[in-house]
């Protein structure tokens, strides 16, 4: 995968063998053009580790939850993801230009009338789904 960035202001496409290599894909790969608020979804993260000795490991992290939001345009264009990990509620800032990210996997979209989700953080309602394209 190639680290530039397009003028379009995607992120790289992701390469037929990153594609095959992911395992356990049960939504539609989506572009980061397409991410919705309320939307849930999984980004494919690579991440290198080093060892002890010295060694780098690479392995793709995968991170689950709902977008609360997106920010900024352009290359620096974020969003805003929160899952819920032994009952706490985390939430995660991505770059969508982020050369790191391999994948992003759309499960469900939910019917939503804000472009903010901040009330998602004290709320236990649960958000009416939509239809996705599978």
């Amino acid at each position: 995968m190639t680290d530039e960035i397009r003028e379009d202001n995607q992120a790289p496409e992701v390469k037929k063998s990153e594609a095959e290599s992911l395992t356990g894909i049960k939504g539609r790969l989506v572009k980061p053009s397409e991410v919705r608020p309320g939307a849930t979804i999984r980004v494919h993260q690579k991440i290198t580790e080093t060892n002890p000795k010295g060694e780098e490991k690479e392995r793709i992290q995968v991170y689950e939850g709902i977008v609360l939001g997106l920010r900024g345009e352009g290359v620096s264009r974020t969003m805003t993801v929160r899952k819920i990990s032994g009952g706490i509620g985390v939430e995660k800032i991505f770059p969508l230009a982020l050369p790191s990210i391999v994948a992003l996997e759309l499960l469900k979209v939910a019917r939503v009338r804000r472009a903010k989700l901040g009330h998602l953080r004290t709320s236990k309602k649960r958000l009416r789904e939509r239809a996705v394209n599978a």
